[in-house]
Protein backbone atom coordinates (compact mmCIF):
# COMPACT_ATOMS: atom_id res chain seq x y z
CA UNK A 1 0.00 0.00 0.00
CA UNK A 2 2.54 2.37 0.69
CA UNK A 3 4.40 1.63 -2.43
CA UNK A 4 1.12 2.30 -4.28
CA UNK A 5 0.64 5.88 -2.16
CA UNK A 6 4.24 6.78 -3.55
CA UNK A 7 3.69 5.87 -7.15
CA UNK A 8 0.39 7.79 -7.26
CA UNK A 9 2.21 10.69 -5.60
CA UNK A 10 5.27 10.16 -7.87
CA UNK A 11 2.69 10.44 -10.88
CA UNK A 12 0.68 13.16 -9.72
CA UNK A 13 4.57 15.67 -9.02
CA UNK A 14 5.27 14.49 -12.57
CA UNK A 15 1.88 15.19 -14.16
CA UNK A 16 2.28 18.65 -12.46
CA UNK A 17 5.92 19.33 -13.63
CA UNK A 18 5.28 18.32 -17.12
CA UNK A 19 2.12 20.79 -16.91
CA UNK A 20 4.12 23.66 -16.05
CA UNK A 21 6.90 22.91 -18.02
CA UNK A 22 4.79 22.68 -21.35
CA UNK A 23 1.84 24.28 -20.84
CA UNK A 24 2.65 27.64 -19.58
CA UNK A 25 2.99 30.64 -21.31
CA UNK A 26 6.30 32.10 -22.52
CA UNK A 27 7.86 35.11 -21.28
CA UNK A 28 9.78 37.87 -22.66
CA UNK A 29 13.12 39.40 -20.99
CA UNK A 30 10.62 41.97 -19.32
CA UNK A 31 8.56 39.51 -17.57
CA UNK A 32 5.65 40.16 -20.00
CA UNK A 33 3.57 36.96 -20.75
CA UNK A 34 3.54 35.93 -24.20
CA UNK A 35 0.24 33.61 -25.04
CA UNK A 36 0.75 31.20 -28.02
CA UNK A 37 -2.19 32.27 -30.26
CA UNK A 38 -4.76 29.85 -31.44
CA UNK A 39 -3.85 28.37 -35.08
CA UNK A 40 0.11 28.83 -34.68
CA UNK A 41 1.16 25.75 -36.94
CA UNK A 42 4.54 24.11 -37.08
CA UNK A 43 6.92 24.47 -39.95
CA UNK A 44 6.51 20.51 -40.76
CA UNK A 45 2.29 21.76 -40.60
CA UNK A 46 3.18 24.88 -43.07
CA UNK A 47 5.30 22.30 -45.65
CA UNK A 48 2.17 20.02 -45.64
CA UNK A 49 -0.18 22.68 -46.36
CA UNK A 50 2.15 24.28 -49.24
CA UNK A 51 3.01 20.76 -50.64
CA UNK A 52 -1.00 20.32 -50.50
CA UNK A 53 -1.22 23.29 -52.17
CA UNK A 54 1.43 22.56 -54.95
CA UNK A 55 -0.45 19.20 -55.68
CA UNK A 56 -4.07 20.52 -56.42
CA UNK A 57 -3.31 24.14 -57.16
CA UNK A 58 -0.41 25.24 -58.97
CA UNK A 59 -0.93 23.68 -62.43
CA UNK A 60 -4.51 24.96 -62.73
CA UNK A 61 -3.47 28.31 -61.13
CA UNK A 62 0.12 28.88 -63.78
CA UNK A 63 -1.85 26.92 -67.03
CA UNK A 64 -4.88 29.82 -66.44
CA UNK A 65 -2.17 32.51 -65.82
CA UNK A 66 0.00 31.20 -68.89
CA UNK A 67 3.63 31.01 -66.63
CA UNK A 68 4.60 30.76 -62.57
CA UNK A 69 2.12 33.16 -60.43
CA UNK A 70 2.99 34.80 -57.42
CA UNK A 71 2.53 32.95 -54.25
CA UNK A 72 2.83 34.59 -51.08
CA UNK A 73 2.64 38.01 -50.04
CA UNK A 74 5.23 39.27 -47.23
CA UNK A 75 5.27 42.62 -45.41
CA UNK A 76 7.51 44.20 -42.52
CA UNK A 77 6.79 43.59 -39.30
CA UNK A 78 6.81 47.68 -38.78
CA UNK A 79 4.42 47.86 -41.59
CA UNK A 80 1.82 45.08 -40.12
CA UNK A 81 1.96 46.98 -36.58
CA UNK A 82 1.47 50.27 -38.27
CA UNK A 83 -1.59 48.70 -40.43
CA UNK A 84 -3.16 47.66 -37.09
CA UNK A 85 -3.13 50.65 -34.99
CA UNK A 86 -4.22 52.65 -38.38
CA UNK A 87 -7.16 50.24 -39.19
CA UNK A 88 -7.94 50.41 -35.62
CA UNK A 89 -8.33 53.64 -35.17
CA UNK A 90 -9.77 54.35 -38.80
CA UNK A 91 -12.94 51.36 -37.59
CA UNK A 92 -13.29 53.34 -34.37
CA UNK A 93 -14.26 57.05 -36.62
CA UNK A 94 -16.22 54.73 -38.58
CA UNK A 95 -18.40 53.47 -35.51
CA UNK A 96 -16.74 49.71 -35.56
CA UNK A 97 -14.98 47.99 -32.95
CA UNK A 98 -12.08 46.18 -34.99
CA UNK A 99 -11.59 42.79 -34.09
CA UNK A 100 -9.56 40.79 -36.37
CA UNK A 101 -8.30 40.59 -40.13
CA UNK A 102 -9.38 38.79 -43.03
CA UNK A 103 -6.62 37.89 -45.76
CA UNK A 104 -8.09 38.07 -49.48
CA UNK A 105 -6.68 37.01 -52.58
CA UNK A 106 -6.58 39.08 -55.44
CA UNK A 107 -5.39 39.59 -59.03
CA UNK A 108 -3.49 42.50 -60.20
CA UNK A 109 -4.77 44.06 -63.75
CA UNK A 110 -3.35 43.55 -66.69
CA UNK A 111 -1.59 47.35 -66.84
CA UNK A 112 -0.42 47.07 -63.29
CA UNK A 113 3.37 48.60 -63.25
CA UNK A 114 6.42 46.63 -61.79
CA UNK A 115 6.00 44.02 -64.07
CA UNK A 116 2.80 42.67 -61.08
CA UNK A 117 -0.08 42.74 -64.46
CA UNK A 118 -2.00 39.59 -64.15
CA UNK A 119 -0.07 38.31 -60.61
CA UNK A 120 -1.93 37.00 -57.94
CA UNK A 121 -2.14 38.84 -54.65
CA UNK A 122 -2.48 39.26 -51.20
CA UNK A 123 -4.38 41.80 -49.33
CA UNK A 124 -5.87 42.37 -45.67
CA UNK A 125 -9.11 44.05 -44.82
CA UNK A 126 -10.31 44.84 -41.04
CA UNK A 127 -12.83 42.84 -39.73
CA UNK A 128 -15.20 44.17 -36.99
CA UNK A 129 -18.78 44.88 -35.21
CA UNK A 130 -20.68 47.82 -35.03
CA UNK A 131 -20.72 50.19 -32.24
CA UNK A 132 -24.00 50.31 -30.53
CA UNK A 133 -25.64 53.01 -28.68
CA UNK A 134 -28.13 52.25 -25.62
CA UNK A 135 -30.82 53.32 -27.64
CA UNK A 136 -30.37 51.22 -31.04
CA UNK A 137 -29.10 47.96 -28.83
CA UNK A 138 -30.73 45.12 -30.17
CA UNK A 139 -30.80 41.98 -28.29
CA UNK A 140 -31.40 39.41 -30.67
CA UNK A 141 -28.95 41.60 -33.16
CA UNK A 142 -27.32 38.13 -34.46
CA UNK A 143 -24.63 39.58 -36.39
CA UNK A 144 -22.04 39.76 -33.72
CA UNK A 145 -21.73 36.08 -32.93
CA UNK A 146 -19.63 35.22 -35.95
CA UNK A 147 -17.01 37.80 -34.80
CA UNK A 148 -18.54 40.61 -37.55
CA UNK A 149 -17.64 41.27 -41.05
CA UNK A 150 -15.75 43.66 -43.29
CA UNK A 151 -15.57 47.08 -41.52
CA UNK A 152 -17.31 49.14 -44.49
CA UNK A 153 -14.78 51.99 -45.40
CA UNK A 154 -12.24 50.02 -43.55
CA UNK A 155 -9.12 50.19 -45.80
CA UNK A 156 -7.28 47.07 -46.25
CA UNK A 157 -3.47 46.98 -46.86
CA UNK A 158 -1.76 45.64 -50.31
CA UNK A 159 1.85 45.55 -51.78
CA UNK A 160 2.77 43.34 -50.07
CA UNK A 161 6.20 41.75 -51.38
CA UNK A 162 5.73 39.35 -53.85
CA UNK A 163 6.79 35.67 -53.28
CA UNK A 164 7.45 33.26 -56.72
CA UNK A 165 9.49 31.27 -56.07
CA UNK A 166 8.96 30.63 -52.31
CA UNK A 167 12.17 31.12 -50.31
CA UNK A 168 13.97 27.89 -50.28
CA UNK A 169 14.35 27.79 -46.63
CA UNK A 170 10.67 27.24 -46.01
CA UNK A 171 8.27 25.09 -47.74
CA UNK A 172 8.29 24.71 -51.31
CA UNK A 173 8.21 22.70 -54.21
Amino acid sequence: MKKFVLLLLGFVLGALAMYFYCCMDMKKSDGEVLIKPKGVITPVQAKALNDNWTARRKRAVDSAAGRPDNRSSWWSLEDIQNYLAYAENQADSLGYEMNGIRVYLGVYPGNAPNGKADFTTMFIVPTGKKLHSGSNFNLFNFSTLAGGGDIPGGDGINDGGNGYPPDASYPQN
